[in-house]
């Protein structure tokens, strides 16, 4: 929508999705390295937040806008510098602030600040920055999560029906989350127990089962189906201590028969397949355990419905550049040729927790198309998975230990008081 007043020259143009709330929320986050980054469409919902990372500046949701990055950064640093003047003579130690956050954003502009980073937040899912089939690993990255309940509320879903059925679960001695927390999960059966639908936040149910993969490791398999919504979910969950090192696998797709190999991506893992200049960062899409033409088929679909907004769609949208449709269309006929098995290429899953796995065929004698190496993890993966901070040597449950004082205390009163 485009409005403008030639009395007062008010203007003002904003972006309603006409669609859906979608049945998860996203984040986005695209890494600028050069400056035709500036010119990447950005589509934001008036439920999404914005994020300049190195900026430390964060814009809450509001008027939805259709630009570019560049627009974008440029449309909040004018914002910023609207007040200025009368900072500057009321409160100069917030000016100082706003002026030293300005300069270094002109600077981001000028190209005199790369790399940084553009992080969008939409629990609605209706917002998006314009992927390119050039970009690797870390350069552009999509994350579905589940809502929380306060997400949902400000959205206006639900209305206390979930809290109500489960007290009524409670109430009638159905089982609940909780009662599985202590109970020992069994290789191979199904467990079945209550949860909340991410999409209409109604009452669902989540299957689970443990499986055994040979040669490799234990895995939790999580389905999850709503009736009411249709929505449905299946991720894959892998245990066990964090290892020491790394693991980079290496797969070569020969033949049309290598299609059907398992494969586990975890949710840490990174994808690359070369050939088809395909790079899938680590959480985009969950942990998964399919078959290598499986994950093809799902990075496909996901991908051109980012791009050209329906599957059945091959044109694109209007602001879609022809050169990029011409680029598109190439990038997507030769994943189809390779999901057809009609072309050789490679995939390679970079793992910082060695949690991701690809079917031997050999097994247990060596695969001569797969290659297993192990790495030293950066600094950076370590921090993007908390182990920096995590403490295992000389931990000490300050909690517990404050309760069993405080419960210690009370026992004493209780004597005192007795005598």
């Amino acid at each position: 929508m485009s409005f403008f007043c030639p009395h007062c020259n008010f203007k003002n143009s904003e972006v309603q999705s006409a669609g859906e709330i979608q049945q998860k929320g996203s984040r986005y986050e695209l890494r600028l390295t050069e400056s035709a980054d500036f010119a990447r469409q950005v589509v934001k919902s008036d439920t999404c937040t914005v994020k300049f990372i190195e900026l430390d500046i964060e814009v809450p949701s509001g008027r939805g806008q259709l630009t570019n990055v560049e627009g974008l950064l440029s449309m909040i640093l004018e914002d910023l510098e609207l007040q200025q003047p009368e900072r500057k003579e009321q409160i100069p130690e917030v000016w100082a602030k706003i002026d030293e956050i300005i300069t270094k954003g002109r600077k981001m502009i000028d190209g005199e600040s790369f790399p940084f980073r553009l992080s969008l937040d939409d629990p609605a899912g209706n917002s998006w920055i314009e992927p390119d089939q050039k970009d690797g690993v870390g350069k552009w990255s999509k994350v579905e999560y589940a809502r929380t309940a306060e997400q949902n509320a400000a959205l206006g879903l639900g209305d206390g029906e979930v809290d109500s059925s489960a007290q009524e679960r409670r109430a009638t001695g159905q089982p609940t989350r909780a009662d599985f927390e202590d109970e020992d999960i069994i290789p191979n059966e199904v467990y079945s127990f209550p949860a909340t639908c991410p999409g209409c936040t109604r009452h669902c149910v989540t299957h689970m089962k443990m499986v055994e993969i040979p040669h490799f490791k234990q895995v939790v398999i999580m389905s999850t189906v709503c009736e009411h919504c249709g929505y449905r979910s299946n991720e894959v969950k892998t245990g066990g201590e964090v290892p020491e090192k790394g693991k980079k696998i290496t797969l070569h797709v020969n033949t049309p028969s290598d299609l059907g190999r398992d494969i586990l991506k975890s949710e840490s893992c990174a994808l690359e397949c070369p050939e088809l200049d395909l790079n899938v960062n680590p959480g985009t899409l969950g942990g998964r355990f399919t078959t290598v033409e499986g994950l093809l088929t799902q990075v496909r679909d996901d991908l051109h419905q980012q791009i050209f907004d329906t599957v059945d769609s091959s044109e694109g949208g209007d602001s879609l550049e022809s050169e990029a449709k011409t680029r598109w269309k190439a990038f997507f006929e030769g994943v189809d040729e390779a999901i057809n098995g009609e072309r050789k290429f490679t995939v390679i899953l970079k793992d910082p927790l060695a949690s991701s796995y690809v079917q031997n065929l050999m097994a247990p004698e060596k695969d001569s198309q797969i290659e297993e190496e192990e790495y030293e993890r950066t600094q950076e993966e370590e921090e993007d998975l908390g182990l920096l901070d995590m403490k295992t040597e000389g931990y000490v449950d300050e909690v517990g230990e404050e309760m069993r004082r405080a419960e210690g205390e009370k026992e004493g009163r209780e004597e005192e008081s007795k005598d």
